[in-house]
């Protein structure tokens, strides 16, 4: 919490810390960032290298996916377990644990000589995401003085879309160049090199308050919140579900090489950046049309995919639009959750987090599944009709005539 009448001044817990610089606030916002950006890039760096480690271990591609399914798991399960357990510990010190383990947990994906290992390290990658996410996320208020919060929780979010979107074409950048097991190793001297930022920028943060299982509890009762977690659950099955699979689709249906699948990725990504700048700009304001236009333009492409997807050029072109899209979704679910809960946000950031990475681990899955008993097509395909879905879930919330709180309501947070 930042005082009213002194800028700098911080308040944690009732104790009032030594004034701190603007710049030291600023920098401190910036390692949390950055160490979201290693988390997310670290969960989803095997996407681009799937069918490379595949061949290295001699297994599927569904197998392969069990690299996605294992973090988003664990994330699901650790997010609330993490924060209600280590809630009278001091906050930077459990940032810089857990960005060590995953230094640890990339490391050990790099020299790993089984592919039980991987899975070990990403087991690590899971529990990581649930712990440092939750904690991270609502950490601007107590880095930068008030008038500067938004802008600074702005900044952490930012490294959601940046991760997603530029993590799958950077690791297949460095695999076609020095191999798989190099872009891990890259992935932790990063990590590393958050973790030093960590230890030097951000402040003691003694706990404050704890989210308490009742009130979670209490955040499904409401109907937004309900919503928030159908919506989630039907466009992140449908993007993932797909993604997760997309190089194998590019290889086998597109006829690509290792130089354009990377080329593509890399278009994905940068239209991902549009994506995710355009949705954050518009959807506080209009959030089911612009969680609804997302998730009908992710169905579009799926399903025209099998169709155009033939072609390199119907490919690319499907992929920037589909990057736009997806750009746009983590920060519509976000506000989605934010908004059913106005009085709760770091309850909101934990069930976010939760949501979004059980549904990850459940539509690598099912993704895997399909593709090893189908081909990509179908799955995309399949995945279409999951992101149909969430055109239709939001149009009922609409249709239903729902609204939200006002974030200005004072009632009891629920318990």
């Amino acid at each position: 919490m930042i005082s009213t009448h002194t800028a700098d001044t911080h308040h944690t817990g009732g104790a009032v810390l030594p004034p701190r610089s603007p710049l030291m606030g600023w920098l401190a916002v910036v390692s949390v960032m950055l160490g979201i950006f290693s988390i997310v890039t670290t969960e989803i760096l095997p996407i681009g290298l799937l069918t490379r480690i595949g061949s290295g271990f001699a297994i599927s591609d569904g197998m392969g996916g069990l690299m996605m399914t294992m973090p988003g798991f664990l994330a699901a399960v650790s997010a609330p377990l993490l924060t209600a357990a280590t809630a009278r510990v001091d906050r930077r010190l459990m940032l810089c644990l857990f960005m060590l383990l995953l230094a640890v947990a990339n490391f050990l994906a790099a020299a790993a000589p089984g592919y039980w290992l991987v899975l070990v390290s990403r087991v690590i990658v899971g529990v990581v995401i649930g712990g440092f996410w939750s904690i991270g996320a609502g950490l601007a208020e107590r880095l930068v003085p008030s008038v500067s919060v938004g802008r600074a929780t702005s900044v952490i979010f930012s490294a959601v879309p940046l991760g997603s979107v530029l993590g799958v074409p950077a690791g297949t950048f460095i695999g076609d160049h020095a191999g798989w097991r190099t872009a891990f190793v890259v992935m932790g001297v990063l990590s590393v090199g958050v973790l030093a930022m960590l230890v030097l920028v951000v402040p003691s943060l003694p706990p404050r308050r704890a989210t308490r299982p009742g009130v979670l509890r209490g955040m499904l009762k409401g109907v937004n919140t309900r919503f928030a977690l159908l919506l989630t659950f039907l466009v992140v099955l449908a993007h993932f579900g797909t993604y997760t699979y997309v190089t194998p689709f590019l290889e086998q249906v597109t006829g690509a090489g290792s130089q354009l699948i990377t080329c593509s990725l890399l278009v994905y990504g940068a239209a991902g950046i549009v994506g995710n700048f355009l949705g954050g700009a518009t959807v506080v304001r209009h959030p089911r049309l612009v969680f609804g236009l997302a998730a009908a333009m992710i169905a579009a492409v799926t399903l025209l995919l099998p169709v155009l997807g033939h072609r390199p050029v119907g490919a690319v072109a499907l992929l920037i639009v589909w990057g736009i899209a997806y750009g746009a979704v983590p920060v519509s679910s976000q506000t989605w959750f934010t908004k059913a809960t106005p009085r709760a946000p770091e309850a909101a950031s934990v069930l976010f987090t939760a949501s979004f990475q059980a549904t990850i681990s459940l539509g690598a899955l099912t993704g895997g599944a399909i593709v090893d008993r189908t081909s990509p097509a179908t799955v995309m395909t399949l995945g279409g009709l999951a992101a149909a879905l969430t055109v239709l879930a939001a149009w009922t919330h609409r249709a239903r005539g729902l609204t939200w709180p006002d974030h200005t309501d004072t009632g009891p947070v629920p318990q």
